[in-house]
């Protein structure tokens, strides 16, 4: 069962950093945004393994800091495994490599998302920031549609005092 999160503005947190990596969980975040959002998780014949509801929003976040001259990149890892609570050291290791480079990363996940970066990198000067907080757990039912189509059916967020909360379909 995923967690539910939300997005923040951490524009404030940003400032004077001339650089950002991005850096995002592949699971969490994804289905949280695709079903705050009322779209598919996944379209794969469109858009890959990519939810597109969430490569919209990190464009979102993307944007506004290009505007203002920031340069700014992504990292996601996949294998060996996906969620950033369970990164494996080489993983850790390949963000810390690609962060040298970068001033600040956000950090589109929970606490412990967070906590996976900041541990990667330790020792480094990069501030890292989070930019989605944990509000609930989420659960729905998958439903396939051709052509490798999946949405969320059913979709119901579990608050932090255990109330369940039926959103929209």
């Amino acid at each position: 069962m995923p967690l539910h999160l939300k997005s923040t503005d951490v524009s404030k947190q940003l400032e004077g950093a001339a650089s950002v990596l991005i850096v995002s969980c592949p699971i969490c975040p994804p289905i949280s945004i695709a079903m705050q959002q009322n779209s598919p998780c996944l379209e794969f014949f469109k858009h890959g393994i990519n939810t597109p509801a969430f490569e919209d929003h990190i464009d979102s976040i993307r944007e506004p800091l290009k505007q203002h001259g920031v340069r700014t990149g992504t990292y996601r890892s996949f294998l060996p495994t996906p969620t950033m609570c369970l990164w494996t050291e080489g993983q850790r290791r390949r963000l810390r490599k690609r962060a040298q480079n970068y001033e600040a990363v956000i950090v589109l996940g929970c606490k412990t998302a967070r906590y996976t970066v900041e541990e990667a990198l330790e020792g480094m000067n990069c501030k890292v920031v989070q930019a989605m907080w944990t509000v609930g757990m989420t659960n729905a039912k998958l439903s396939f549609q051709f052509p490798m189509t999946i949405t969320l059916e059913d979709k119901v967020r579990i608050n932090k005092a255990g109330k369940v909360e039926k959103m929209a379909s």
